[in-house]
């Protein structure tokens, strides 16, 4: 195999920034995100790696979010948020909040 190629992706929602490994693997590429292990592709060419590497990250990137949004809406119906909203609105109503 010859050496590692690094080739950076940002997200155009959150300017979050994402690392792609490639690799020349005999007659094709291999690829994965440094940041999310489990995207990972082998491809007869860098191009369709890179994009194919770039399609799953995003995938990816979107179940996790789905998922972090319905614990959220799972933990809000069950009221394990509401201390921290009686504490917000105390410090709101004591003055202790600035604007942004």
């Amino acid at each position: 195999m010859k050496r590692i190629q690094t080739v950076k992706f940002q997200n155009p929602d959150y300017g979050d920034i994402y690392t792609a490994q490639l690799q020349k693997n005999g007659k094709g590429w291999i690829g994965w995100i440094q940041e999310y292990p489990k995207v990972k592709c082998a491809e007869r060419t860098k191009a369709k790696l890179l994009k194919n590497l770039e399609n799953k990250l995003y995938e990816i990137l979107e179940a996790d979010w789905e998922t972090w949004d319905r614990q959220l809406e799972e933990d809000i119906a069950a009221g394990k948020l509401d201390q921290l909203a009686e504490e917000t609105l105390e410090d709101l109503h004591a003055g202790r909040c600035t604007d942004l």
